[in-house]
């Protein structure tokens, strides 16, 4: 049994959320995923030991060194053509506050109604551009992975530190 992308997408959500976890129909409903998705990405998180036996509770120190260390090569960052999307990366919150890169198109989540013309970045699973315009906290992290896949060396040494922060503050 592997980890598959959408897992990620669950388990950083899972990450986040503060107290008690909801149903697996409301996780579902947030991520726009089936709750039988839901279910199967939460066995093969505790089968990877991100996700603990009882209680489904996230190992955050598990999770984090696997998104800073084996995350990138689990799930390399997949370039396309221009397109309109949702930006990522270093071009999105909150790397776009420290971080500027003005001769070259932003990578971009690719999403119809997004709002930002770039270069395609494939998201973990394709509901990301949508659920992450309704999420901020999701958005900004789902995006500092990103620039941990296909950063440059500031870019990635940045996110890093973010991560841990964000994951650590819990």
């Amino acid at each position: 049994m592997q980890l598959l992308a959408q897992d990620v997408f669950v388990l950083v959500k899972l990450a986040l959320i503060v107290g008690e976890r909801p149903p697996m129909a409301t996780l579902g409903a947030q991520l726009g995923l089936s709750p039988s998705r839901i279910h199967d990405a939460i066995k093969r998180a505790k089968a990877a030991r991100l996700l603990s036996e009882q209680g489904d509770q996230v190992r955050l120190p598990n999770l984090q060194e696997f998104l800073i260390h084996g995350f990138k090569y689990a799930f390399p960052a997949q370039r396309g053509e221009l397109t309109r999307g949702v930006p990522t990366s270093y071009a999105a919150p909150p790397l776009n506050a420290v971080i500027t890169q003005p001769d070259e198109p932003p990578p971009v989540w690719p999403y119809a109604e997004g709002s930002v013309r770039g270069v395609t970045l494939l998201p973990l699973h394709k509901n990301v551009p949508a659920v992450a315009l309704h999420d901020q906290r999701l958005y900004e992290m789902l995006a500092l992975l990103d620039a941990l896949r296909e950063g440059r060396a500031r870019e990635r040494a940045f996110a890093e530190q973010e991560i841990q922060r964000r994951l650590g503050a819990r």
